[in-house]
């Protein structure tokens, strides 16, 4: 499954470094990270790492790749 994580600030190349395999696009202030992830495991550790690093998460989206 293809996810877009939307993470109000923008990220810097280091925060940026947390989420390999994810690309980033920003956008109005907000940074997008988008990508495939393999399974729901992986899905929980984008998530966890966000909250980790005390990011604010806006929203996700879950789309077929």
């Amino acid at each position: 499954m293809y996810y877009e994580f939307r993470i109000r600030g923008v990220l810097g190349e280091t925060l940026l470094g947390a989420f390999p395999g994810l690309g980033a696009e920003v956008q109005a202030g907000e940074t997008l990270l988008a990508g495939a992830l393999p399974d729901q495991s992986a899905l929980h550790g984008v998530l966890a790492q966000i909250e980790r690093l005390g990011l604010e998460l806006i929203d996700v989206h879950r789309r077929r790749s």
